[in-house]
């Protein structure tokens, strides 16, 4: 009797096309063993910085304990002021506060500013819209914590429901804090300045309308939620830090930069060179740690990201281009605009981004002055301009942070015209340092070093222990040791790098 062949069913005759799939294409295939594999897919630009939390050894097993304090950041937020940019803008505040139902108007400035255009269009303005104000015009440049202190006592019989400020970075960020306090009445002056000098507390309360005036190209402070003073007992500056006190507006207006003098105007372009070099340069802000716990938590200053690295290269390549014309030629009408722009982008890049060493080392150097009065500089007491102490150190910084990132380090020296073709990875810091000296220079009357500005070796010990306490801007700086006796011996070579250059 032959064998009966039975014809397998629909069932049978799927369960065998599957194993046959199963033996011709094993779990090795791509395909199937990644079910988020697809050939010929690119990926985004933010899993550029996620590479490195992906590695199999940093991922987190289901069952293994994590200390919060470790893990690291896994988000980005941007956040930046309403800019109006355009030669004329001035004369649209009043409307501007009007439109905000503002009632009383704290107007902040200083002695100078307020007998310049700016504040004469200002006046106008707010007049012409029936405004109430009043004006404070003590603003100190460089401030102290005692200035700053007497600005809010100075408020808070008024009460304003609004705050202008027409003036440069002290200004900006003295009505910053003027605002700040005035909506906290029973916070204590350290509640909110950074940790670990002060308790680093975040803000959470809306603060009443604040609209910036830049009358210099430098800080950047119409954009960003930061505020620098100089606290005076422990010889550094310090600030507070948090996205709400960022200002509700920025105008910034090219004819208001007209009368800066050029030596402000050099140190006020240095700030933003730096700022831009320091954002661009910035660990990603997914290697930062800890992750907070809760969105108000999450720094103003969080590391490079791709929507800040927008801003803060086309910032360095501007400032590279315009910085030295605006410096020479006070009529080149271009390039103020185009630094005043220039100031305005790397604000919002370093705003989310992040500043690191430069900026971490040059609050001891302006704040330990041994006498140094900078030239140009109308004022009866001896001082460090911030973008001076920023740039001072800026070919030891670099030549130090490329290791972390040749590529970012070579697109920088790249930015100041350097033929990086045939440049070695590892020559990245050389190469930048030397553009960077050159490019100070070039600009003129920039000290070639700390010698210049009467450091000598015996000042360096306290130099690096005025830059310990600033954790808010070294926590950014790539490279920089964890262990604090490893992070003073790197701080104090840089310091004694950046001695002459």
């Amino acid at each position: 009797m032959s064998a009966i062949r039975a014809v397998p069913n629909r069932a049978a005759r799927a369960v065998n096309l599957l194993r046959t799939v199963q033996y011709t294409h094993p779990p090795s295939c791509p395909c199937h063993s990644n079910p988020g594999h697809h050939h010929h897919h690119q990926r985004d630009v933010v899993s550029k910085y996620a590479e490195r939390a992906a590695r199999p050894s940093q991922r987190r097993g289901y069952a293994t304990p994590q200390d919060p304090s470790q893990l690291k950041e896994y988000a980005f937020e941007m956040a930046a002021s309403s800019i109006r940019f355009g030669p004329g803008v001035t004369q649209e505040v009043g409307m501007d506060l009007k439109n905000m139902a503002a009632k009383r108007v704290c107007v902040v400035t200083d002695e100078t500013v307020d007998k310049l255009d700016a504040m004469r269009q200002v006046r106008e303005a707010l007049a012409r819209e029936g405004i109430d104000f009043k004006v404070f015009n003590k603003t100190k440049v460089e401030p102290k914590d005692y200035s700053i202190k007497e600005a809010i006592e100075w408020v808070k019989p008024y009460n304003p429901d609004a705050f202008l400020a027409v003036g440069g970075g002290s200004v900006i960020d003295t009505a910053k804090l003027m605002n700040l306090y005035n909506c906290y009445p029973e916070a204590d002056f350290m509640d909110f300045v950074n940790a670990p000098l002060g308790k680093g507390r975040p803000i959470d309360r809306k603060l009443h309308p604040l609209i910036a005036i830049p009358t210099t190209a430098g800080t950047g402070s119409e954009t960003t939620g930061t505020a620098i003073f100089d606290l005076a007992s422990k010889r550094a500056k310090t600030g507070v830090a948090h996205r709400n006190l960022k200002p509700t507006l920025g105008i910034c207006d090219p004819l208001n930069t007209r009368t800066m003098p050029s030596a402000v105007k050099a140190s006020s372009g240095l700030d933003v060179l730096c700022h831009s070099l320091e954002s661009w340069t910035a660990i990603p802000f997914n290697e930062r740690t800890p992750r907070p716990t809760n969105p108000i938590l999450r720094p103003a200053y969080q590391g490079a990201n791709p929507i800040s690295d927008i801003f803060s290269l086309n910032a360095l390549r501007a400032t590279v281009k315009y910085l030295p014309r605006s410096v020479k030629d006070p009529e080149d009408m271009e390039a103020q605009s185009q630094m005043l722009l220039a100031a305005t982008l790397a604000g919002v890049g370093f705003g989310n981004a992040g500043v690191h060493l430069c900026h971490g080392m040059s609050y001891p150097i302006s704040g330990q002055n041994p006498g140094y009065k900078h030239a140009g500089y109308e004022v009866s007491s001896p001082i460090i301009p911030h973008g001076v102490s920023v740039a001072v150190t800026a070919p030891s910084v670099f030549r130090f942070t490329a290791a972390s990132n040749p590529d970012r380090h070579l697109a920088a020296a790249e930015a100041f015209g350097v033929d990086i073709t045939n440049v070695k990875r590892e020559s990245a810091g050389e190469v930048l340092a030397e553009a960077l000296a050159k490019f100070l220079a070039d600009l003129g009357d920039q000290p070639a070093g700390l010698k210049e500005l009467g450091f000598g070796r015996e000042h360096i010990d306290e130099l690096v222990e005025g830059t310990i306490p600033q954790a808010r801007v070294l926590m950014l700086a790539p490279g920089l040791a964890k262990e604090l006796e490893a992070e003073r011996d790197q701080l104090r070579r840089l310091f004694e790098d950046s001695l002459e250059h």
